[in-house]
């Protein structure tokens, strides 16, 4: 060894000490002389590496390719060196790499410039960056890279605060990042063969616990290939809890693609099923729109299935379930919709339930019917080269009432009105591209009434010369009863 490097050494190894990074610099150590036949010291057991690296970190200076300097003051020894300084942390899988350190009581360490820290868990990328050994905290400042080493996901921002795990301080890592930093949050290993895509996640703030907790505050949204989220503020668990919540600013969730849906409530619930969203639960003034109905209700519950909507539940008081279409609308305390595959296939209200058809354009009515239960039942049809939802079947069940309009040629801005009650009232839908009702089934105790309107003012009957006593009002209609109305059970001709 030359004189310069051993003096370079020596004083390195003086200022680590007077710096308190390291307990002894090993390669300072002088082999101890001994008198013949005297037996040679039980050598100390060599450090391993600490994979977790859950012990207080011991620092050892690697390199430094320029000179170092101490400086004393009241509140302890300050150390000073630059060019390509390398430290770690003895006997664990830790070390910090800049261009120039500056160590302050042998506690706070900074670096400066082309920053880089390593561990077992992360790698991490910055301009500037702190150690805390009181806290064993990492302080990242200036266009900070980070990447978690056992999940993949990454994070880009100007500020990250790093807490490694440490026993009897804390069980788990932990990290904070402010300034609105963008994360690919992956999901921690799962073991299966497809590879999970990536959260992309974007706040104000974020923390992180462990590899599958996130906490995030201020405009948050989240983004993947299959849904997009909006909310103040997110919680997510992939790990044992496998839920999540947004809430705040009316947060909303909407599927991605041909076949998508947007959720909106005071807060959304989220469930994970192996890692993938498998349930999402509005609660408080949910509103859901798909490309089949426009849902409202206190709370709407979605189960997805293979990241499509399966089944839709909606129950409420304050706001009473409303399922509206193009065609159709249904209102009852609770609904569900059976949509596999995203294609509507049954739609059920319970609970003074009710279901109207579309809106007649003279009088601005719907056909109804009603009862504890009404069930609709749909059947795929192709259209244009898309698949789409055909009403095939009505039933009413326990008080089923049915209101219908008939349109009058003598009359045409009065139309003739059913109305038939039931235990249980059966419609059957045609099937073909003019649809209409086939025929209605009525069973139990059945009565009902039709009313025929006069003619109407517009089109005078062929006896309007009929004198008519001054005054004196036209006749009233006269009341007719469906057909085959009596009975336990009845049915009614097509309309």
């Amino acid at each position: 060894m030359s004189r310069w490097t051993a003096d370079r050494f020596q004083l390195l190894a003086a200022l680590a000490l007077a710096a308190g990074l390291m307990a002894a610099p090993v390669a300072a150590q002088v082999p101890e002389k001994r008198a013949p036949g005297k037996p040679a010291p039980a050598k100390p057991a060599p450090v391993r590496p600490s994979a977790s690296g859950s012990e207080r970190c011991v620092f050892q200076i690697d390199n430094v390719d320029r000179q170092g300097a101490v400086n004393e003051t009241p509140s302890g020894t300050n150390y000073f060196a630059g060019g390509n300084v390398r430290l770690s942390c003895r006997g664990k899988q830790i070390s910090m790499q800049s261009d120039s350190v500056a160590a302050y009581g042998g506690t706070v360490v900074q670096f400066i410039g082309h920053v880089q820290y390593r561990d077992s868990t992360l790698t991490m990328d910055a301009d500037r960056g702190t150690y805390y050994k009181n806290g064993e905290k990492w302080e990242a400042r200036g266009h900070v890279e980070t990447r978690n080493l056992r999940t993949g996901s990454t994070l880009s921002g100007p500020s990250l605060d790093y807490y490694r795990e440490l026993s009897g301080v804390r069980d788990t890592l932990e990290m904070y990042a402010t300034g609105r930093p963008k994360i690919d949050y992956v999901e921690a290993d799962s073991g299966a063969a497809r590879k999970p895509e990536p959260y992309t996640i974007v706040a104000d703030r974020v923390r992180f616990k462990g590899n599958d907790r996130i906490w995030a505050g201020g405009k948050v949204t989240v983004d993947r290939s299959d849904f997009a989220a909006r909310a103040d503020s997110m919680r997510l668990d992939t790990g044992a809890g496998s839920d999540g919540t947004l809430l705040g600013g009316q947060p909303e969730l909407r599927g991605v693609g041909d076949d998508s849906f947007r959720l909106t409530g005071t807060r959304i619930d989220l469930a994970l099923q192996q890692r993938e969203l498998s349930k999402v639960t509005a609660k408080g003034q949910g509103h859901a729109v798909s490309r089949d109905w426009d849902l409202t209700a206190d709370t709407i519950a979605i189960d997805l299935k293979e990241r499509k909507i399966d089944r839709t539940l909606a129950w409420g008081t304050e706001t009473r379930p409303y399922a509206v279409s193009t065609s159709y609308a249904m209102r009852a305390d609770s609904l569900a919709l059976d949509s596999p595959g995203q294609l509507l296939q049954q739609v059920r209200g319970y609970r003074k339930a009710w279901l109207g058809g579309t809106v007649d354009s003279v009088t601005q009515e719907r056909d109804w019917m009603r009862g504890d239960t009404v069930i609709a039942t749909f059947t795929p049809s192709d259209s244009a080269g898309r698949r789409r939802a055909v009403l095939s079947r009505i039933e009413a069940r326990a008080g089923a009432q049915s209101y219908h309009l008939d349109h009058n040629a003598k009359a045409p801005r009065r139309p003739s009105i059913n109305y038939a009650r039931g235990d249980a009232i059966v419609v059957t839908m045609k099937t073909g591209a003019g649809g209409g009702v086939d025929r209605v089934d009525i069973r139990g105790k059945v009565d009902g009434i039709q009313l025929e309107a006069a003619a109407d003012s517009a089109a005078p009957p062929a006896d309007s010369g009929r004198a008519r006593p001054a005054g004196g009002a036209p006749p009233r209609p006269t009341p007719k009863r469906p057909a085959a109305t009596r009975g336990p059970a009845a049915r009614t001709p097509a309309r």
